[in-house]
């Protein structure tokens, strides 16, 4: 049965975020909010978490991109390959609704290979943030599927929907439905490939 915890964005729980990070690292799912929808996450380096979202998900062409959630760019630049002018990009709209997907490094679980790239986010939503830096390391995100806004928006709804499923689900007050906006940086010039929340700067 997945747990439901109450936390919001201006009063961080770390007793919450402490048993969150202890569920990841035993390679559990969450549900978590972003600065855009709910998300589905695990730890961006365990394998196995990674395969049962994608699962899920029903991700499992090699085509389909992975995105991390990182705390910072310097974690980033762990994880994806970028220049100075792709830097200075994020810097401008970091932390923000944005994905950015890199070229992938190898530093990438086994979930990633066959995969060139990977979408980085770093939202501006402080329970992310915290749990990506209690854990130590980025964790994998992907929305919350599903067709019926309330079981997308509403914490309650979303335990119920995904019971069997997840293990915490994190109840920080209703969601969003406009996902982030998806820039592609592996090309000569950042091309914006999925208009959402947020206008790039």
């Amino acid at each position: 049965m997945a747990q439901l915890l109450e936390m919001m964005v201006n009063n961080i729980n770390e007793r919450h975020i402490a048993e969150v990070v202890d569920c990841l690292m035993d390679g559990g799912i969450i549900v978590y909010p972003t600065d855009t929808v709910y998300a589905l996450g695990c730890d961006a380096m365990n394998n196995q978490a990674i395969e049962r979202i994608c699962s899920l998900k029903e991700m499992k062409s090699a085509k389909t991109n992975l995105s991390i959630i990182c705390s910072d760019i310097s974690e980033v630049s762990q994880y994806a390959k970028f220049d100075n002018t792709q830097f200075r990009l994020m810097k401008s709209n970091l932390p923000g609704p944005f994905t950015f997907i890199f070229s992938a490094m190898s530093k990438l679980p086994k979930a990633f290979k066959g995969r060139r790239t990977v979408g980085i986010r770093i939202p501006d939503n402080e329970i992310a943030l915290s749990i990506v830096r209690a854990l130590g390391r980025p964790i994998l995100t992907t929305s919350v599927p599903g067709d019926d806004e309330d079981y997308r928006c509403e914490p309650g709804l979303i335990a119920e929907a995904f019971d069997n499923v997840v293990d915490i689900v994190i109840d920080a007050g209703r969601g969003s439905m406009m996902p982030s906006t998806v820039v592609d940086c592996t090309g000569t010039e950042p091309t914006i490939v999925r208009q959402g929340k947020g206008e790039l700067r």
